[in-house]
Parts: structure tokens; sequence; C-alpha cells
């Protein structure tokens, strides 16, 4: 009888018996017989491996005494993207299925500038900068290395900083090891200039603050100043009752997670549209925005050309609300 099934995620495994054995053929008689109401093709597998939701796990190779090798082969799992490659005998195979998940199509990502040993995109709001187990063409790295062919032909990308699912803006993506080990110690010495903007409930002093409360129990400060005040969108009978919005701007000597967002709900400034940390009765008011946070510049000097790079949004790129007539030379 085929195995019983979780209603949405589905996570498969399969150990190979067969030395040689091609992994599409294995999956695939796998699944027609254990799990025929899934009802999946050879050509949705090989989809689905390049979408990041199969997995190998190689098995340790014998020694001439017959013992395993585990210096030669650890057992780490890693992304399959061809099922055509043969297995070894012992090599165990998981596919986790998400149909909702590998049938999502994310928002393209806006390339900034292109040097080849590194790029430099617009990440928009709802694209991750990593995948999960579960499949991995969602996120930046992979949307780049699957759409974006320079020559027509595919670029490998390294991720050597992250920004959440919620958030906008700027990220630098590696198209070596030896670049990613090199921006890596960039942001690790503090070298590379992150700043952000965002829109706050409520009126931001006009003086700048710093913010250093830990967050997870880890040192981490966060400078705010303001850019402007402004209302919020006009959409019920509450308007009148509704605090100001205060366009801040925000850089970081730290980069724990959720920092900014964590210090500005503390500091009674909680970002709109901000679902973890927000003011959720202020947040219902304007359903329409997402998190207002933004990852405006980046800053730093160019491993390759060792001169200084600025990256800035214009206000449109930069994503958030903002009331006409807007003065981008105020921002």
């Amino acid at each position: 009888m085929p195995s019983p099934l979780p209603p949405i995620k589905h996570h498969i495994t399969l150990v190979i018996q067969q030395q040689g054995a091609h992994a599409l053929e294995q999956l695939h008689s796998h699944l027609h017989s254990q799990y025929s109401e899934l009802n999946i093709s050879k050509q949705a597998l090989k989809y689905y491996a390049q979408q990041g939701a199969v997995w190998v796990t190689k098995a340790r190779l014998k020694t001439e005494g017959g013992e395993n090798n585990s210096h030669a082969n650890p057992r780490k799992p890693e992304r399959l993207r061809r099922l055509k490659n043969k297995l070894n005998h012992g090599d165990r195979l998981d596919f986790y299925y998400a149909p909702d998940l590998l049938h999502t199509e994310p928002t393209p990502p806006t390339l900034m500038a292109d040097f080849e040993q590194y790029s430099v995109w617009i990440k928009p709001r709802g694209m991750l900068s990593q995948g999960s187990k579960w499949a991995d063409h969602t996120a930046l790295y992979r949307w780049i290395e699957m759409h974006y062919l320079p020559n027509n032909q595919p670029r490998q990308c390294w991720i050597v900083h992250r920004l959440d699912r919620a958030t906008c803006g700027l990220m630098l993506i590696a198209h070596s090891k030896k670049m990613a080990t090199q921006l890596s110690q960039l942001f690790e010495q503090k070298q590379i200039k992150k700043c952000y903007q965002a829109n706050v409930w409520r009126e931001f002093p006009s003086t700048p603050q710093t913010f250093s409360t830990p967050v997870q129990e880890k040192p981490a400060i966060s400078h705010v100043q303001l850019l402007k005040n402004f209302s919020p969108p006009s959409i019920s009978s509450l308007q009148a009752s509704k605090p100001q919005l205060s366009r801040v701007k925000i850089s970081i000597e730290t980069g724990r997670k959720h920092q900014i967002r964590t210090h500005l709900s503390q500091a009674g400034y909680p970002i709109v549209g901000d679902r973890l940390y927000g003011n959720l009765e202020l947040n219902s008011s304007v359903p329409q925005l997402d998190l207002q946070l933004t990852a405006d510049q980046l800053e730093f000097v160019c491993p390759i050309k060792q001169v200084t790079r600025i990256f800035s949004l214009t206000e449109k790129q930069r994503n958030l609300y903002h009331q006409e007539p807007f003065d981008e030379r105020t921002i």
C-alpha cells in the first residue's frame, strides 16, 4: 500500500540498492510504486530538481578492508540538479515535494552592476536571500544562476550577506569562491557600509538617535536619523486618529537578525507593515503596505580595482510609500 502522506508537503526518501543506477529512473519508479497518487512525471521531476527539491547523500566509500572511509566521502547532503547522474549503492535521495512552492514564480530582481567576479542586485520584497531544503529557485542567488546568462553562459553564485524576505534592496553576489571569501572578509571587518531607509509610525525625533540594546543577547548598534515626516495613506475614517509617518535613514555597526526592526520597535517607532515587531492595530489600517524597510546604500572598496564603489537607490527603486509630490533631494 502507498505510504501515508501529509496534506501539503511530502518528504520522500529512497536508498539506492543498485550500483550505477540513474537517479531519475530510481526516483520515478519509487514514486510510481509508493506514491502513485502524486502522479509526478519524469519531466516534472527534472524540473523540480532544477528548482532545488532533490538532494543526494553519498554513501561512504569502503576501504580495502571493508570499513567505511569517512574522510574520502563524508555524508553531507547536496542538491542534485541533474537526475541523469548515476548513483552508487547506498546513496540516499531525498525529495522535498511542496507543489505550491515549486510552482511559485518570484518577482525578478534588478541588476545594478556586473563586475564579472561579483555583481550588485536589487532584491525585491518576497524574494529569499537563500533557499530551503524544499526549494531554492525563489532565492536571489538561484534566480541569477537560472535566468541571468551573460554571453549566454550561466554563472555560479555565492551568498556573502542576507536580507530578510520582506526587505528589499541592495545585495552583493559573488561569482567565485575566492571573491566570496574576499567580500565576506570585508563584511566581517566592517569595511562595507550599509544604509537603510524605512517608514516608521509616529514622528521620529529631529536629532539623530543611537540604539544599543542587545539583540538575541548579542551586542547591537543602530544609528537612526529623521529624513522627513508625512501622513499615512488615507483609506478609512480613522485617518484623523492615526499617527504621522516618518522616513528615517539607518546605518548599523552590527548585523544581528532583525536588528533594525527590533531596535525601532523597542524605541516606540515600529516599522510600517512589520508583522513580527510592528503595531498590529496600526498596520491593519494600511493593509496595502508591506514591510517598509529597504537596503538603500552600499559603499566599499572594490576588491578587484581597489576603488571606492557607492551604490544608492532612487526613491522609485526603494519601493517605499511616500506622498506626492516627492522631492528626491530631501532623501
